[in-house]
């Protein structure tokens, strides 16, 4: 079996892993988001969410390198700064109070609200008039606090973005280097915590090889897109991890 005796897992259960992995990126070539929700949301039926998490970071940083080529000269890269702002803020604070507060509820909240925004923005809502400073690092905070919690911190972030009628070449463009940015320093973090060990390097390295076809068709769909399709596509994508979430939440009470 080799490296695939590291997940200690069914051919089954490996190949379940491997097609999620390989959808999650076909995800993000197209959203520019969305890959550490999609696969936390599924393989957290095999694996414990304390598993995932340290292998879809590294992941996530490789499978934003690889939109790099697809992305580079669309993004807004004072855009990206002023969310960061905020993302650093919002992050500590996020895991204070993660001490103090459930998880789950928050989860089903974020959920919610997401849900509640998306179905608005449905019916035609946008604001352009919000598409400021204060408010990009209160987005960017809310983010960081969000990504406290757990893998919504993109919500936010992309919810702003179709609100304020950005093009989606900007949406995709910034959310990869918002991401890239951010799961690197998360990663960084985690290997100095000890969290990243030998097993969770070959555990990502079996899925390393999807990572950049999947970001290719990804990146082929957007482009043969219009604006509406993608919009419309990242509406029902925010919508059924939202209910994903939901139901998990509850699943587990």
């Amino acid at each position: 079996m080799g490296f695939l005796s590291y997940f200690q897992l069914s051919v089954i259960e490996i190949s379940f892993i491997i097609f999620t992995v390989f959808i999650a990126s076909i995800i993000r070539g197209f959203n520019g988001f969305g890959f550490s929700a999609t696969c936390i949301s599924l393989i957290s039926f095999i694996l414990p969410t304390i598993e995932i998490v340290p292998i879809i970071l590294i992941l996530e940083v490789l499978v934003s390198v690889f939109m790099i080529p697809y992305i580079w000269s669309k993004i807004d890269w004072k855009f990206v700064f002023q969310i960061l702002i905020g993302i650093t803020i919002g992050t500590p604070i996020g895991l204070y109070l993660l001490k103090f507060l459930s998880p789950s509820i928050t989860h089903l909240l974020i959920c919610g609200i997401v849900i509640f925004f998306v179905i608005l923005q449905m019916r035609g809502y946008s604001n352009k008039k919000i598409n400021n400073l204060p408010v990009k690092i209160l987005t960017g905070g809310v983010s960081g606090i969000v990504n406290g919690f757990g893998t919504l911190g993109g919500m936010p972030v992309s919810l702003f973005l179709l609100i304020t009628r950005v093009k989606p070449m900007i949406i995709r463009g910034s959310l990869a280097a918002i991401f890239f940015l951010t799961d690197a320093y998360a990663f960084g973090l985690s290997y100095l915590g000890g969290i990243v060990d030998l097993t969770v390097i070959y555990r990502a390295l079996i899925l390393i090889p999807i990572l950049p076809l999947g970001v290719f068709i990804g990146n082929k769909l957007f482009v043969k897109s219009k604006e509406e399709t993608y919009r419309k596509s990242v509406f029902y994508f925010l919508i059924i991890i939202s209910v994903i979430g939901i139901i998990t939440v509850i699943n587990n009470f």
